[in-house]
């Protein structure tokens, strides 16, 4: 087989060819091991997202210029830098894995008695409009021998809402990242949500919330497990 040196202008992808990292480790199929893929064993590194702050402030300037602003008067010559910071935070999910996220925060414990972390706040970007929703997320899973840190479920929220995103495929991702750190008999997510887009613009109903949920496992099967659930969640 073919060998391919990886230099730092290069991510090559070629079938049949082996890469060789940086500390002499092999691993095939090329593009898949860069770091855009979160293998960081290879000396090939993509832009830091703050180098991206350059051309997103530009756009920024191009906006207000549209609107019919001066982005050079006193109040906005700051305004676009100052944007493209904060679409960076609002977006920082896209920079987090669940694995990095998780750091092995996952013990042995003997039991299956329902784990319930009720109202964790929650702050995301509508996809379809760029503004943001917020709410607050309740999550409970019924464990299989493993549990999580609390607060890993705080951050796994944290990594699907700092992102673009809509309110249903939020909900499942996170039930789906329960699921694949603990293997849990069940996992039920439920999300209360304030949507900017329809209190500040179109049907501008500004007392309006957006409830969904996703049931897995036992809580999708099993009627009282899912009752529990939500007396547990509704609960003051």
């Amino acid at each position: 087989m073919k060998e391919l040196t990886v230099s730092t202008s290069q991510c090559l992808e070629q079938n049949g060819s082996r890469i060789i990292a940086k500390n002499g480790k092999k691993s095939d199929n090329g593009h898949e091991n860069c770091t855009f893929h979160h293998d960081l064993e290879l000396d090939h590194r993509p832009p830091t997202r703050e180098a991206l702050l350059p051309d997103m402030a530009n756009s920024y300037r191009l906006l207000l210029t549209g609107l019919g602003e001066d982005p050079e008067r006193q109040g906005l010559l700051k305004t676009p830098e100052r944007a493209a910071k904060a679409m960076l935070f609002f977006t920082k999910g896209y920079d987090q894995s669940l694995e990095e996220v998780l750091n092995n925060a996952i013990f042995d414990e003997d039991t299956d008695e329902m784990v319930v972390v009720k109202d964790i706040e929650m702050f995301s970007m509508c996809e379809h409009h760029l503004v943001p929703f917020y709410g607050k997320v309740s999550i409970g899973y019924l464990p299989q021998g493993k549990i999580l840190g609390l607060s890993k479920l705080a951050r796994i929220v944290e990594i699907f809402s700092r992102r673009l995103q809509v309110q249903e495929r939020l909900t499942k991702q996170i039930a789906i990242a329960v699921t694949q750190a603990v293997r849990p008999a069940g996992v039920a997510v439920v999300i209360e949500g304030v949507h900017m887009c329809m209190v500040m613009r179109g049907v501008q109903k500004i007392n309006s919330k957006t409830v969904t949920s996703t049931m897995l496992g036992v809580f999708r099967d099993d009627p009282k497990t899912r009752e529990e659930f939500l007396n547990l969640v509704h609960s003051k």
